[in-house]
């Protein structure tokens, strides 16, 4: 098996597409916060400014989603499929809503009608909330594992990925955004609006570690594999470790309102916690909850290795690319939002 700095390719795309997800997390994962707050703002100042707050980066924030589906289905296209085939109805419903809340964003600002924007603003945050729980969803299936059978196809039933680990996990990715976004806004807002946030910031840095440490419980009982890793390897312990200290950080330097701080270890915390779902899968990417023989791995879910090592090369060169063109984006927006005519 062909190798690159002495780790082989599959190994590579695992990380290469982990860390994808875990940018499209973090960047998007600060817009649905604040879309999900959007229906707690009464006044129609307050909307449009949290709107205009991400209305410059939303769309580049999707990006990384794009590139992280691409990726999966280039790296591991066995893993794609059945991935995509077992759980088309969660997938289904995700790309309406990010539909929905696309055209939300966009027609809300085209008519005065008081009515029209309510009923837009009720689209975008309903969505918005709707997406963060999906992606839980999604998320907490491949950590418990489905029906998969004979030549890695699935073979159980759809309603089962609605299933109450699956939406603890959704609850959980709710709270983590809502936390993420509130403390994004308050980077970008000021008076009222900005007194208002640092209420509901309490609030969900309060329900996020609640939710999390039932999750955390729920997990070591009822899904003991996932810790096997850790129990084998205590070197992997610095992960949770440094998972808790990135959590604990959040809500000391949010009483101090040092809110870009904060963000930085919010933002840490969520890849940290995705580091935490990669050390415990690896090698497997969907396990099988029928016979540990049908798992899927990086290994027989990978492309070829000339394919993966051409594709590599691509993705060194594009994904600097579009990291500058994030950090750019970022960059020019910064400060504080300020209304105008051009404004949503």
């Amino acid at each position: 098996m062909e190798t690159f700095l002495g780790i082989d390719y599959p190994t590579w795309w695992f990380l290469l597409i982990g860390a994808v997800f875990s940018g499209y997390a973090i960047l998007d994962g600060f817009d649905l916060g604040a879309g999900a707050w959007h229906l707690f703002f009464r006044k129609e100042k307050s909307r449009r400014i949290a709107l205009n707050a991400v209305g410059p980066v939303w769309d580049g924030n999707e990006v990384w989603l794009v590139i992280g589906g691409g990726a999966l289905f280039a790296g591991f296209p066995v893993m794609y499929a059945t991935l995509f085939s077992a759980m088309y109805v969660p997938f289904m419903l995700f790309l309406a809503c990010i539909i929905f809340r696309a055209i939300s964003i966009e027609f809300r600002s085209k008519e005065p009608m008081r009515w029209w924007r309510r009923g837009w603003d009720i689209s975008y945050s309903v969505s918005s909330i709707l997406l963060a729980i999906l992606l839980g969803v999604i998320l907490g299936n491949v950590l418990q594992g489905a029906a998969i059978g004979e030549n890695l196809e699935f073979s159980g039933d759809w309603l089962e990925f609605f299933n109450p680990y699956a939406f603890l996990v959704g609850f959980t990715t709710l709270a983590l955004f809502m936390m993420h976004g509130a403390i994004y806004l308050l980077m970008k807002t000021e008076g009222r609006l900005y007194a208002k946030l640092t209420i509901l910031l309490k609030r969900s840095i309060i329900a996020f570690i609640i939710l999390f440490a039932i999750l955390t419980t729920v997990t070591l009982i009822y899904i003991p594999h996932l810790s096997d890793r850790f129990r084998d390897n205590p070197a992997y312990f610095i992960a949770p470790v440094i998972a808790f200290l990135a959590i604990a950080n959040i809500p000391r330097l949010a009483s101090k309102q040092k809110y870009l701080r904060a963000f930085i270890f919010s933002a840490i915390s969520i890849g940290m916690l995705l580091v935490l779902v990669a050390i415990e899968l690896y090698p497997v990417l969907f396990l099988s909850t029928i016979d540990p023989i049908h798992n899927i791995t990086v290994y027989n879910a990978a492309a070829s290795e000339k394919s993966l090592g051409i594709m590599l090369t691509f993705a060194a060169i594009g994904i600097p690319l579009v990291l500058t063109y994030t950090i750019f984006v970022y960059k020019t927006f910064w400060g504080k939002v300020q209304l105008d005519e051009t404004s949503y």
